[in-house]
């Protein structure tokens, strides 16, 4: 652990207080060792309130935090002696340019940490796998005292920082870490010597197009993935998929262990994986050739995309070393996160869901895939990422409703729908008309379901007598300029839903 003093005195700069954690909690755990902190995001103190609020309750002896919001002054990266960034800032920004040391909440953790490390990074489904990987951890912790407890943090919007001071040598840290956290832990190295990053078990999720309009280049972009296992040596692990060219490039390069796993199967007798194709159970030919079922036919999470995360979670935990019939039970009863196919609210019998972290296109895609043979009202769009909406819009031909919010992606997407011969609604400006649009598609559908006069609804197609009835917010777009980031959007469509439900009197 980094000593109380370690920081007294110093000079450092907190680039993007941001509004999910990481700027909070660096600034906290800084001030608290005596460091003279300025706080600085190109944000107003407005959107910022909530943040500055926390810091400002912050107890304990420590020094007053400096704030220059709505800009950034090129003196407080000169001058200072650390500068900690937040990993939305780009690598090439000019002030960063000027700064002697650069760190990162996620850095300054792994620095520090006693703790056994789990990392996992993705396109889509990490923070489902890192969110089930902890879970069974925590199982494992509740079946055996001395296994310690398990943590969760980083993407998923909780910095590590926050429970650093908690951890000792028996404990489990899971680490969901995005393509920009793992970018800004290249090269970096312990002062000891060895990578700053090296976890027992390195999980690698589906990789899709994802930030084109960071990174210009799915090269660049998978580049950045790699770092997740480049420190790990041969008594580590990395789990990743043989389903993609960049999963199995993953497994030849890793200087660790691996294990694949794959929704179709694995060469005869090979290690790994796999989705079976009848009952939908994943299960795992154990290195010493025993297959073992690791996770069950029934869950409580939807989508076939969701068994492949769980089947990689199960892989990663069983390859640690423990027992496959403790992880099958444990991701038996995973409930699933927010905001990822997260079931919220039920009204005249239709469930809506909250898919709000489907932020490309194939994820998306997965959602409308995953709901097949219900009357599916699909809400998506928003800001684009230079990204291909094809396969969104393959898949949203199935939708027996499309509900589009407004945004640059949702042009692109109307027009491809358009020339498809697809039919929509919106663009919409406000959440609240969107969700009053797919409660009102909804609802004509299930009339139709009853055998009552169908409502007179526009862009819904037919449906079968006694079919299911589902709404889900998906959007396969960033959430800029309607909402704060993807976690206000899936609130806020939340809110709305049971708003607009609750009025027409039939809320429940």
């Amino acid at each position: 652990m980094i000593e109380e003093n370690n920081y007294a005195g110093m000079r450092v700069t907190i680039m993007g207080l941001g509004l999910n954690g990481g700027g909070v909690e660096s600034a906290r755990y800084l001030a608290l060792r005596g460091a003279e902190c300025t706080v600085t995001d190109m944000k107003d103190e407005k959107t910022l309130a909530a943040s500055i609020e926390k810091l400002d309750a912050l107890e304990g002896p420590h020094r007053p935090f400096r704030y220059v919001l709505g800009r950034h002054e090129m003196d407080d990266f000169a001058r200072a002696d650390m500068v900690i960034k937040n990993p939305g800032v780009p690598p090439h920004s000019p002030y960063l340019g000027a700064a002697r040391r650069i760190e990162t909440d996620i850095s300054l953790f792994l620095a520090a940490s006693p703790a056994r490390l789990t990392a996992v990074t993705g396109s889509k489904g990490k923070s489902t796998t890192a969110s089930a990987i902890h879970w069974t951890l925590q199982k494992a912790g509740e079946a055996s005292p001395d296994h310690g407890k398990a943590f969760l943090g980083g993407n998923i919007t909780v910095s590590p920082l926050s429970f650093l001071d908690q951890l000792s040598g028996a404990d489990d840290v899971v680490l969901e870490l995005s393509s920009w956290q793992l970018g800004d832990l290249r090269g970096r190295t312990r002062e000891g010597g060895g990578a700053l990053l090296k976890p027992r078990a390195a999980v690698l999720t589906a990789i899709m197009a994802d930030h084109q309009d960071r990174y210009g280049g799915m090269e660049a972009y998978v580049e950045d993935k790699r770092v997740i296992y480049q420190g790990q040596d041969r008594k580590d692990l990395t789990v990743a998929s043989l389903d993609d060219p960049w999963g199995r490039s993953f497994l030849k390069e890793s200087p660790g262990r691996t294990l694949p796993y794959s929704g179709q199967g694995l060469t005869q007798g090979a290690a790994g994986g796999w989705v079976d194709p009848d009952s939908g159970a994943g299960m795992i030919r154990l290195p010493e050739g025993v297959v073992v079922e690791a996770v069950p036919p029934v869950l409580a999470v939807p989508g076939r995309h969701q068994r492949k995360n769980l089947l990689a979670a199960a892989l990663a935990l069983t390859g640690l070393g423990l027992p496959a019939a403790l992880v099958r039970d444990a991701l038996g009863s995973f409930p699933g996160i927010e905001h990822r196919l997260e079931f919220f609210h039920q009204w005249r019998g239709i469930r809506f869901y909250n898919d709000t972290a489907a932020t490309i296109p194939e994820a998306a895609a997965a959602a409308v895939e995953a709901f097949a043979g219900t009357g599916l009202i699909l809400v998506t769009g928003g800001t684009d990422k230079n990204l291909d909406f094809s396969p969104l819009v393959g898949a949203a031909a199935g939708a027996r409703a499309i509900v589009l919010l407004a945004g640059t992606g949702s042009d692109k997407l109307a027009l491809l729908l358009k020339q498809g011969g697809i039919p929509f609604q919106g663009p919409w400006d406000t959440v609240e008309a969107a969700a009053k649009a797919a409660a009102d598609a909804a609802a004509g559908i299930a009339a139709e379901t009853e055998g009552a006069n169908p409502a007179k609804t526009p862009a819904v197609t037919g449906t079968a007598a006694g079919e299911a009835v589902t709404v889900v917010l998906s959007p396969g777009c960033a959430s800029f300029g309607m909402f704060k980031n993807e976690f206000d959007r899936g609130r806020q469509w939340k809110e709305a839903v049971v708003r607009v439900t609750a009025n027409t009197g039939h809320g429940y």
